[in-house]
């Protein structure tokens, strides 16, 4: 079994309007903190769970105290053959979060993507006897996909930035997926700051730089919304 678990930290989310990535990109560059680029800009694809309540839709909504999403992750192409995909749990306690991750055969992101593929792709994979269990209550409801540029200060990577652009969003069918039903919202871009806790004393210096108005919400909870309401 491949499992990897971050300790807690804390994320820090901005929503940008009415600038272009490149200006965000030129803002964060002028930071007194010295931001630098230290991987490529690459596209994120995920896969949100939830069960037959959304428990976890409505639990990131009215921001509980402790809550978690449920995706599983691949980067590149959206659609064809996904062959490192991770299941992440994305846990939060009050105002910070982790993340467990586990690693998953390879899926294939097609018409024939439907609930009975993916809980077989599941069932052949090196989860936790826990995990395994939790995961049969859970469907998919969300792809998202996102274009996501990276940034971190030279002090050993102490705050990092990623900037989010080119959201779009879509539904899942249980049965088959043409993957056309899609909403896109390439208006607004999503930063997040984040951080150790062992950082936090220090982190209102980075983020009163920032001009950008905080924002609470998920994109989990965004793309269910835009999809389905």
């Amino acid at each position: 079994m491949s499992e990897t678990a971050q300790q807690y930290r804390y994320e820090r989310k901005f929503i940008v309007e009415r600038l272009t990535p490149a200006e965000v990109k030129h803002f964060i560059g002028l930071h007194p903190n010295m931001f630098y680029q230290p991987y490529p800009p690459r596209h994120v694809n995920n896969f949100y769970l939830d069960n037959a309540d959304m428990e976890n839709y409505y639990d990131n909504l009215h921001g509980a105290t402790n809550r978690r999403k449920v995706r599983v992750r691949w980067y590149g192409k959206l659609l064809g053959h996904a062959q490192t995909p991770m299941l992440e749990y994305k846990i939060k306690r009050g105002l910070v979060g982790t993340k467990r991750s586990y690693r998953l055969p390879p899926l294939q992101i097609d018409q024939g993507f439907t609930q009975s593929y993916f809980q077989s792709v599941l069932a052949q994979a090196d989860l936790p006897n826990e995990v395994h269990y939790h995961l049969k209550t859970l469907k998919i409801v969300l792809l998202n996909r996102y274009y996501r540029y990276y940034f971190a200060t030279y002090d050993n990577q102490r705050y990092r930035i990623t900037l989010d652009t080119a959201l779009t969003f879509q539904r899942v069918d249980q049965l088959i997926n043409q993957f056309t039903h899609r909403q896109d919202n390439h208006r607004n871009f999503v930063i997040e700051l984040k951080y150790d806790v062992t950082q936090d004393d220090d982190a209102h210096r980075v983020t009163s730089y920032f001009p950008f108005r905080v924002d609470k919400s998920s994109k989990y909870v965004q793309g269910i919304e835009r999809v389905y309401f």
